[in-house]
């Protein structure tokens, strides 16, 4: 079995396998990497390094999702039989 280590996931410790790497806890965790931005030890990582940075003990990882919303999309009903314009 795998060595395991201790990180911070958004402030809480949390322990993971030796040899993980962001895209394995991002799996583990259950987050889609379509909608998240992730900072590793204050450095902003892009998308396709997810699978090639690895964590070791004592790492800082912040994940951030965005979710989105706003007003309708030109044409969308509002429910009131109304559309934007």
């Amino acid at each position: 079995m795998a060595e395991a280590l201790q990180i911070q996931v958004n402030g809480l410790p949390r322990d993971c396998r030796s040899g993980s790497t962001v895209g394995d806890l991002l799996r583990e965790l259950d987050i889609k990497t379509e909608r998240v931005a992730v900072e590793l030890n204050l450095e902003i990582l892009d998308r396709k390094d997810f699978d090639l940075r690895s964590l070791n003990a004592g790492d800082r990882v912040e994940i951030l999702s965005f979710i989105g919303g706003g007003g309708l999309v030109f044409g969308e009903r509002d429910g009131k039989g109304t559309t934007d314009v």
